[in-house]
């Protein structure tokens, strides 16, 4: 089974520590595991409106503004006076983006705008998830940072103009930002109804229903756990490498059909594996080149597929 090896000898980032922090989006399914890791150690706020978010992922220990991310009056107030911000909150499906192309511009580039704006007038550091959907279909993997910016969908264009925004702030105004290029994240807390392939196989399993692959299942994945995506977060928020964007993913490609074989075995179940037609637009081949994160960031993947399917299986279970 692919996945990250065993760390290597690199030099850590350190968390944050002692500072008020803000994370829009923190009731949601990466907010709100970030929120949780950080108010161990600072006064952490949460923006969120909950179109996507759950009251119940808010952690303990944090103060909730509720209120939408495009809203000028309500991000102020939920940034007065803080030192960091974790800009989570975005419209989080690709195919609502395609239904929806106005909101998703709304939500996810105009929605940036205003928080980078705010965090310009707060002298904030602010940490953007952006997504691998900047690149489309890639010329080859392991994709780079410098890889071309072809995004096949609304979504992917708006964080790819958000990625900018943040970068081109840091040049224009000083403002301190790193951008982080998310790759397929899975985990506790994702949302069945926008959740990705892993969620989705997981729980045709569970129930005993056929694991419905779309094509082949030749094409592959870089499956990041969500614990992971953390850390990345917490070092870059002390990085002194601002104004860049980083990969976030393992560096490991898992072909579909080997991930509805691994979810089959770790859920103990009789689903059949099934193929339906490919996906229109569907990438080929998607690999996260991280060694740009693990040199400026000291980011290493730890978790690996079948340890991080085991753990979330055993936690939707409970």
């Amino acid at each position: 089974m692919s996945g990250p090896t065993s760390a290597r000898s690199v030099a850590t980032t350190p968390a944050p520590t002692g500072k008020t922090v803000l994370v829009t989006g923190g009731a949601g399914f990466v907010g709100s595991h970030l929120a949780a890791a950080l108010a161990k150690e600072n006064d952490v706020r949460i923006l969120d409106d909950f179109s996507s978010g759950k009251r119940e992922n808010l952690p303990e220990a944090t103060t909730l503004v509720e209120g939408d991310v495009r809203d000028p009056n309500a991000v102020r107030e939920a940034m007065d006076g803080v030192d960091l911000v974790f800009h989570e909150a975005a419209m989080v499906s690709v195919e609502r983006s395609v239904e929806r192309p106005l909101r998703s511009h709304a939500v996810t580039t105009d929605g940036s705008l205003v928080v980078l704006n705010r965090a310009r007038r707060e002298d904030a550091r602010v940490v953007l998830a952006s997504s691998a959907a900047v690149y489309g279909h890639p010329d080859s993997v392991p994709v780079s940072e410098s890889e071309r910016k072809r995004p096949t969908s609304p979504y992917g264009i708006d964080k790819l103009t958000a990625d900018l925004y943040a970068r081109q702030f840091c040049d224009l105004y000083g403002l301190e930002t790193v951008v982080l290029r998310y790759f397929n994240i899975y985990g506790s807390r994702q949302n069945p109804e926008y959740s990705a392939v892993v969620r989705v196989f997981l729980d045709q399993a569970r129930r005993g229903d056929p694991i419905t692959i779309e094509g082949d299942g030749t094409q592959t994945r870089d499956f990041v756990h969500v614990s992971d995506v953390v850390q990345a977060n917490l070092s870059a928020a002390t990085t002194d490498r601002t104004g860049e964007a980083f990969n976030i993913g393992t560096g490991e490609s898992v072909p579909i059909r080997e991930l509805a074989e691994t979810v089959r075995d770790v859920t103990d179940s009789d689903s059949d594996i099934v193929h339906t037609d490919p996906r229109p637009g569907d990438i080929d081949h998607s690999r996260a080149d991280v060694s740009r994160a693990r040199e400026a960031l000291g980011y290493e993947p730890t978790v690996s597929l079948s340890e991080g399917l085991a753990s979330l299986v055993r936690e939707i279970t409970a």
